[in-house]
């Protein structure tokens, strides 16, 4: 029996030795490849901004006083000239009543100082009065004259201030923002109050976008635009840069620069003060050969079995490589690049459509039921292959 233990526990041992020394067999890999093709590449920019009308006036008053009136509310259609809004006149009118009055008394002071002055002048020419009495009454009509220039001015203001109780719109347009109810006061001191703003025209917008200072540099006047809105998310609206302005805006350490987009409405949709994202077109080519940006990063490894046998060559000056396959074999092949989109690259010389190159490797599975991650990959990075959508 103790023989029998013993020969089982022998074949048992050779078995297991057999199994863990022998010589494991390469996993052979296969791989991700991405036909080159033609197709259209756009090098874009990303940003947000604000959506204003292209003119709008703030609508203020230069007098204080309370607010008798108004006219117009929001949304109300005005034209140039149209009365929108009154202050209380009561004060101003009294004011000008007075000024009115103080300029007839300096005007009466000064007819009299003037026709006296007139006949001393002619007594005086006969020396029929003093040279001081001539003098005294050359003095009484000018002060008059000074006085009356002064009442006159006053009046003048006092004219002016009273008209200023009626506020009338500078422009033709839509009234956008009301700041003021009938009954309120308010007080010209420094910054004169905003009352209304009007809009000139909602069917012509703009967009004011803040461009990084990183991209600010590839935008140029003339250059597409398209943006959306969250009010309508599902649709996208088209501009143009008009302008880019030059006055740098720091928020926080962060640096970025106005960029003013056209953008027509004549349906009206857009409305002021909605927040657009935007993508400025720097660059677009159609109908060009690309390629995935992974098939620049990929280098064959000798981790696995390789089902083709590499055959590298030297990068050229200017050129980036890839790897192709062909003829049962992983060929180096020297591409020059044009533009990319971040996703794809534009390959101006080295390839062919038709051609396969190579953009990964397909990571075999262990026996654990795990991914064998080769060094330098990442499993979880996604696979490009496929056609660019259009």
């Amino acid at each position: 029996m103790k023989k029998v233990i013993v020969a089982i526990i022998i074949v048992v041992g050779v078995a297991l030795a057999f199994f863990a020394f022998r010589p494991k067999e390469k996993e052979v890999v296969k791989y991700d490849s991405f036909e080159v093709k033609k197709g259209d590449i756009r090098n874009t920019i990303t940003a947000t901004g604000t959506i204003e009308p292209i003119t709008q006036v703030e609508v203020g008053t230069q007098v204080s006083g309370t607010i008798a009136h108004i006219y117009v509310d929001y949304n109300t259609e005005v034209k140039k000239g149209q009365l929108i809004a009154e202050l209380d006149k009561t004060v101003l009118e009294s004011e000008y009543e007075s000024q009115l009055s103080a300029f007839y008394s300096n005007q009466n002071e000064y007819d009299y100082q003037k026709k006296n002055h007139e006949r001393v002048a002619g007594l005086h020419a006969k020396n029929l009065v003093s040279d001081s009495d001539f003098e005294t009454s050359g003095y009484q009509y000018e002060k008059a004259r000074r006085a009356l220039d002064r009442s006159r001015s006053d009046l003048l203001k006092a004219k002016t201030n009273l008209n200023y109780c009626m506020i009338y719109s500078p422009i033709d347009g839509v009234v956008i923002s009301r700041a003021v109810d009938e009954g309120q006061t308010v007080a010209a001191t420094f910054n004169t109050p905003k009352l209304f703003v009007i809009a000139n025209d909602l069917r012509k917008m703009r967009v004011i976008a803040d461009v990084d200072e990183a991209d600010i540099g590839q935008v140029r006047e003339g250059q597409k635009v398209i943006f959306r809105v969250d009010a309508f998310p599902d649709e996208y609206f088209e501009g143009a840069v008009t302008q880019v302005r030059l006055e740098p805006i720091v928020t926080s350490n962060v640096v970025t620069y106005e960029v003013v987009i056209d953008a027509p409405n004549p349906d009206l949709r857009l409305k002021p003060g909605l927040t657009a994202s935007i993508t400025v077109l720097i660059h677009e080519k159609t109908d060009v050969l690309m390629i995935p940006l992974r098939a620049l990063r990929f280098q064959p490894g000798d981790e696995h079995e390789q089902p083709l046998k590499p055959e590298s060559g030297k990068t050229a000056p200017g050129m980036k490589s890839v790897w192709v396959q062909a003829a049962g074999n992983l060929i180096n092949k020297n591409v020059r690049l044009g533009i990319s989109d971040g996703i794809y690259t534009e390959v101006t010389e080295g390839l062919q459509a038709g051609e396969r190159v190579i953009t990964g490797i397909q990571v075999p599975m262990s026996a654990s039921g795990m991914k064998q991650v080769k060094p330098g990959g990442n499993p979880l990075m996604p696979n490009m292959t496929g056609t660019r959508p259009h």
